[in-house]
């Protein structure tokens, strides 16, 4: 578990102390492709899903009650975004079958904090663009995918094919909440070793997706 002391973890609380409470009425309009990320994962039964930064819970308990025989797992850094998941979870009837820990997603143990070493499918929703050392949960998400499972992930993109002022808007927008858009996200995971990769742009590039299968 992240210290209590942990600045990463500290400067998260304080962004989220009251945005939590409005994040999904809010983040629907504009964090597109999560649930094309969601509806793709397909998991079998019995199969183990990780979420990296599982924020408020919602991805979980959209994809959790889409696929009723995987167990899912969700990992964030902040306290007080955990603290609404949990509730939201509870509130949902899933505290049986989704899981929650603290963590730091560039450097935590899943088996020490979920008693799962490697799972079916890992992914990230709009978490990479908000992690400083975004390559290296890139990395640990990577390493932590089972045999023929599959990494995904969707996140803001250069926008190339909206106006000029529309992606001003958007990177000075993005900028309040500390989210910077990885515009090698795509070329990052494609670099992965042992996997198949498969990369796109969404909604004009304001999107990019990506998916990566460890090879058997």
């Amino acid at each position: 578990m992240a210290s209590a002391l942990d600045p990463q973890a500290l400067a998260m609380d304080r962004m989220y102390r009251y945005q939590r409470l409005v994040y999904d009425a809010t983040r629907k309009y504009y964090l597109l492709g999560r649930d094309r990320l969601i509806a793709d994962l397909d998991p079998d039964d019995g199969a183990h899903v990780l979420e990296i930064g599982c924020g408020t819970g919602r991805n979980l308990i959209v994809a959790a009650r889409r696929y009723p025989q995987a167990r899912f797992y969700g990992l964030d850094i902040s306290r007080a975004m955990l603290e609404t998941a949990a509730g939201n979870v509870a509130r949902a009837g899933l505290s049986q079958r989704i899981a929650l820990a603290q963590g730091d997603a560039a450097s935590f143990d899943a088996a020490r904090l979920f008693g799962v070493a490697a799972f079916e499918r890992v992914f990230c929703a709009y978490t990479l663009s908000m992690i400083p050392p975004w390559q290296a949960a890139l990395a640990q998400g990577a390493g932590l995918v089972a045999p023929g499972g599959t990494l995904s992930a969707v996140d803001f993109g250069r926008m190339e094919g909206l106006p000029r002022w529309f992606r001003q808007f958007m990177k000075a927008w993005l900028a309040k909440f500390s989210v910077v858009p990885r515009a090698s996200l795509c070329a990052a995971v494609a670099r992965l070793d042992g996997f198949a990769v498969e990369t796109a742009d969404l909604y004009r590039g304001y999107a990019q997706y990506a998916t990566a299968k460890r090879r058997l």
